[in-house]
C-alpha cells in the first residue's frame, strides 16, 4: 500500500505541473505593446543622435 502512495506523488507532481504550464502559457488579451515599442523607437533615435554628435 505504501508503494501506491509513493507512485501518487509523481502523479500529483505531473498533473500539478500540467496545471502550471497551461495557466503559464495562457494567452493575455489585454497587454498591448504599443507604448513600449514607442518607448524603444524614442531610445533609439536618441542613441542615434547622440552618436552621431560624437
Amino acid at each position: 500500500m505504501t508503494a501506491l502512495v509513493w507512485l501518487l506523488i509523481p502523479l500529483f507532481a505531473a498533473v500539478g505541473a500540467g496545471l502550471w504550464g497551461g495557466w503559464a502559457s495562457r494567452s493575455r488579451k489585454g497587454v498591448e505593446d504599443g507604448t513600449e515599442l514607442a518607448g524603444y523607437t524614442r531610445f533609439r533615435e536618441a542613441m542615434e543622435k547622440s552618436h552621431s554628435r560624437g
